[in-house]
């Protein structure tokens, strides 16, 4: 699918047919395209569109290169973040003479949120650049929303963990159930790490296109420019912060992993003494039963009148001395 944009007093607004009005078209983004779309695209416009196969090439000389004036930069960028199967995809950003152009295989919400808040609102889209630079704003800040809300779910988790529990010990499937709640929210932690570097890697490269773009061009707004690089300075500086916050709910995650399992071996432990005393409270009336259980003649308690009452105290009296022992010690 393929879908484009022009602007016009700082907005965006949508093109009913990208080839048609190719002129005006400041953005075009690509959705899924064909073989058909990328070839009619590359045909109007003179451009070679990198294929999936090259979006996913891991070097960053395959992500981050110019290419006949045009610069290819490929990050990737969470989608589905806030459901239960988030997918980290390459997308890519070419600004290509005037034009910025995105492709993309996977559907981020910025990528139908910025596009629709741009059409309301003047967002200071002037050019190529400066609405690549807008829709990388809208990016960081989603992947700050969805850190925000990983982070409050950790919180979450820390708060079951560590909780007292209204009658007794948890059960199994608790532990379970927050085990799996902690390795999701450890795997988005770690999508999302992955996006920002690629990300800084993209924002250190932009910076350094834009000045070769900008200085090429006669007659240049200068506070325009100005502001265009405080804004990626600010961008980058802003993914370094997000990143040292993903470190940390890494590490928190790795504690309450810690925490869940050292509950349930404190859990197996209690089982395992629970087994152990009830063995040794029994252990001694068995032995004193099963020695009464004996087949010989000459047992001199079997023929007394108070042989019984007094195996059953003894069996009593051996089976309470220890608890009441261990209770002393502590160990109950």
């Amino acid at each position: 699918m393929i879908t484009g944009y022009a602007v016009a007093d700082g907005k965006l607004r949508s093109l009913a047919d990208v080839v048609a009005e190719k002129d005006e078209a400041v953005w075009i983004d690509l959705l899924r395209p064909t073989a058909d779309e990328e070839q009619t695209l590359e045909t109007a416009l003179g451009v070679d569109i990198p294929t999936k196969e090259e979006m996913q090439e891991i070097e960053v000389s395959s992500r981050l290169y110019i290419d006949n004036d045009m610069a290819f930069m490929t990050a990737l960028l969470l989608a589905h973040g806030e459901g239960a199967d988030p997918v980290l995809s390459p997308v890519t950003f070419a600004l290509a003479g005037r034009r910025l152009i995105t492709i993309r295989y996977e559907e981020p919400r910025v990528f139908a949120a910025f596009p629709a808040r741009a059409q309301k609102a003047a967002m200071g889209c002037a050019d190529a650049e400066s609405v690549l630079v807008g829709l990388l704003e809208a990016v960081v800040d989603r992947l700050a929303d969805i850190l925000e809300h990983a982070a409050g779910d950790a919180d979450r988790i820390s708060s079951g963990i560590f909780r007292p529990q209204r009658g007794g010990a948890r059960r199994a499937r608790d532990f379970q159930r927050i085990l799996v709640e902690l390795g999701q929210t450890g795997d988005l932690g770690s999508k999302i790490r992955d996006s920002l570097v690629t990300l800084e890697r993209l924002f250190g490269f932009l910076g350094l296109t834009l000045d070769q773009r900008l200085a090429s061009r006669a007659g240049a707004d200068k506070k325009a420019e100005k502001e265009l690089r405080a804004r990626i300075e600010t961008l980058h500086r802003d993914a370094e912060s997000l990143t040292s916050h993903v470190s940390y709910m890494s590490q928190k995650i790795t504690f309450l992993l810690d925490a869940t399992l050292g509950m349930i071996n404190i859990e197996q432990n209690q089982i395992i003494k629970i087994f152990s005393v009830v063995a040794v409270a029994f252990l001694p009336p068995t032995l004193i039963a099963s020695m009464y259980g004996m087949n010989f003649d000459l047992m001199p308690e079997l023929s007394s009148r108070y042989g019984y009452p007094a195996a059953v105290a003894a069996m009593v009296l051996s089976s309470v001395l220890p608890l009441l022992y261990f209770k002393r010690r502590g160990w109950l």
